[in-house]
C-alpha cells in the first residue's frame, strides 16, 4: 500500500485511479476535437484548454470516489463496477454542470460534455474489462511471510480469505511462542538462514505475529531481514493498514504512544477544517432552509410533539453540548429520559421519520451546531453521556475518541452500519481511533465524498 497524507491507499486503487484520470482527460479532449470539427472550428493547441479538460476529469473522478468505484466490491466484480461507473458518470456530469454555471472557464461546453460523457463511460468500462482479462485479481496482491503460528497469526489468515484482500501469505513460520494453531507452519529451526528464505520466496513484507513477545522476538533475524530491503511490521500496524481501523485486540498503550499519529502539530489543518465548517455550514443553512421548514411542518402534521428535538451529547474533550435535529421518533421514545439503543426497524420511529433518516434530512439542522463550533462535518458520532460512561467501563481507549470534535459524518459512519450494541460500539471505536490517529484534510475530503455513497445506498441509516 501507498501512504498518502497518513492514509493507506492500495497500489491497485492508486494505479487504477491514475489510469482513470488519464482516460477522462483523453475523453474530454476527443470530445472537444469531434465537436470542433463538426462546427468547423479550428482545433488549437491542447494546453489552451487544459483547465476545462482537468475540470471535467476532476468532477467525474470525485464522483467515482464518492459512489465507491474504487471500493472492494467494485475491484472484484465487473458487474458491480460497471453499475457504479454509470452512476458516477451521471453524478459527475451534474457536478461538472454546476462547475460550468459557477466558473464557465473551468468546464467544457455543454455540447462537448455530452460527447465526453459517452466516450468516458465506454473508456472506463473498457479499461476494467481489459485489466480483468489480462491480470485477474492476483497481480496487485503482496506476498508476505508471517512469524508466528498461534491465534494472532490465524487472524492474518482469516483476513487473507476476505474478498478483496490485498495480500497473500507465502509462508507461516512457527516460533517458540506457544502452541501452534496453523498446522502447516514451518518450524524456525528448519530454516538455516531466515533472511535468505524471505528473499528467495519473493516476500515484500514480514509480519511479527507472536503470541508471547517477551524473550521471543528474534531481533537478529528481523535486523537481517530489514537490511535486505524487506519491510518488517508488527501485527497492530499491519491490521491498521489493511482494515482502516485500530484493532483493539492487538494494540496496547505503548503502541498508541510511540506509533505515528495523534500529532498535535497540525494547527494549519485545524484552522482549515474550521474555515471549511464555517463556510459550508452557513451556505448549507441558507440553501436548505426552505427544506428544513417544510420538513418541520410535515413532522408536526405526521405526529404529536415538537418538530425539532434537542439533546445533550458528549463532544470534544468529553464536554457536553446540545445537538438539534428534526424529530424522527415518538415523544415517548425514552421512558423517564433513560437512553435506549436504537434497533433495526425501531418501532419508535415515525412514518415520516423513517424517510427523514433514510435521506439524512433530519441531520440538516445540525449545520447550526457546526456553525457554532460544537461539532464538525467530519468526526466521530457524538453519543449520550449515559452511553459514554458505560462504554468507557467496557471498552479500552474509548475516551480517546473525544480528542477530536464529533461530526455529522465520519470514518466509522461510512465504514460500519449504525451501531446498536456493545459489539457495534467496539467496531465503531476502532474506526474512530483510526480517524483520530490519522486525521488530515485529505481524509476528511475522502469521507465527505464517500458519504454520498452512504446516502445513495442508505448504508447505516437507522
Amino acid at each position: 500500500m501507498v501512504r498518502i497524507f497518513k492514509h493507506y491507499v492500495p497500489h491497485a486503487v492508486l494505479l487504477l485511479g491514475l489510469l482513470d484520470f488519464v482516460l477522462l482527460i483523453c475523453s474530454a479532449e476527443i470530445a472537444w476535437v469531434l465537436r470542433a470539427r463538426q462546427i468547423g472550428m479550428e482545433v488549437d493547441y491542447i494546453l489552451n484548454r487544459a483547465v476545462p479538460l482537468l475540470g471535467f476529469a476532476a468532477a467525474l473522478q470525485a464522483a467515482m470516489v464518492a459512489v465507491g468505484v474504487y471500493g472492494t466490491e467494485a475491484l472484484q466484480s465487473l458487474r458491480f463496477s460497471v453499475a457504479r461507473v454509470l452512476v458516477a458518470v451521471s453524478l459527475g456530469v451534474i457536478l461538472h454542470s454546476v462547475l460550468y454555471f459557477l466558473l464557465p472557464g473551468m468546464a467544457l461546453w455543454r455540447s462537448n460534455t455530452l460527447y465526453a460523457m459517452v466516450i468516458a463511460t465506454v473508456a472506463l468500462i473498457g479499461l476494467r474489462m481489459l485489466l480483468g482479462s489480462i491480470f485477474g485479481g492476483e497481480v496487485f496482491r503482496r506476498r508476505i511471510i508471517v512469524l508466528g503460528a498461534g491465534d494472532r497469526a490465524d487472524r492474518i489468515r482469516q483476513l487473507e480469505k476476505r474478498q478483496g484482500s490485498s495480500f497473500f501469505v507465502v509462508s507461516y513460520i512457527r516460533m517458540s511462542d506457544g502452541e501452534p494453531v496453523i498446522e502447516e507452519a514451518i518450524p524456525r529451526k528448519a530454516i538455516h538462514n531466515l533472511a535468505d528464505y524471505v528473499v528467495r520466496l519473493g516476500a515484500s513484507e514480514v509480519i511479527l505475529a507472536l503470541q508471547e513477545r517477551r524473550n521471543a522476538v528474534p531481533m537478529d533475524d528481523l535486523l537481517r531481514i530489514k537490511t535486505t530491503g524487506v519491510h518488517v511490521n508488527d501485527l497492530s500496524t499491519f491490521l491498521e493498514r489493511e482494515t482502516g481501523r485500530v484493532d483493539l485486540d492487538s494494540v496496547n498503550p505503548s503502541w498508541l504512544i510511540f506509533s505515528d499519529g495523534f500529532s498535535s502539530g497540525r494547527r494549519l489543518s485545524t484552522v482549515s477544517k474550521r474555515f471549511f465548517d464555517l463556510s459550508v455550514s452557513a451556505i448549507l443553512l441558507l440553501l436548505t432552509a426552505p427544506l428544513i421548514v417544510l420538513a418541520a411542518l410535515l413532522v408536526k402534521l405526521d405526529s404529536k410533539g415538537p418538530a425539532f428535538y434537542r439533546q445533550k451529547r458528549v463532544g470534544l474533550y468529553g464536554q457536553e453540548f446540545w445537538i438539534t435535529k428534526l424529530r424522527t421518533m415518538r415523544t415517548d421514545a425514552e421512558v423517564d429520559g433513560q437512553a435506549v439503543w436504537a434497533e433495526k426497524d425501531d418501532p419508535r420511529i415515525t412514518r415520516l421519520g423513517y424517510w427523514l433518516r433514510k435521506l439524512r434530512i433530519d441531520e440538516l439542522p445540525q449545520c447550526w451546531v457546526v456553525l457554532k463550533g460544537d461539532m464538525s462535518f467530519v468526526g466521530p458520532r457524538p453519543e449520550r453521556m449515559q452511553f459514554v460512561k458505560d462504554l468507557e467501563k467496557d471498552l479500552r481507549f474509548y475516551a480517546e475518541r473525544h480528542m477530536v470534535k464529533p461530526g455529522i459524518t465520519g470514518w466509522a459512519q461510512i465504514n460500519y452500519p449504525y451501531g446498536a450494541s456493545l459489539e457495534d460500539a467496539r467496531h465503531k471505536l476502532e474506526y474512530d481511533l483510526y480517524y483520530a490517529k490519522n486525521y488530515t484534510p485529505f481524509l476528511d475530503i475522502l469521507i465527505l465524498l464517500q458519504t454520498v455513497r452512504v446516502i445513495l445506498w442508505h448504508d447505516g441509516a437507522r
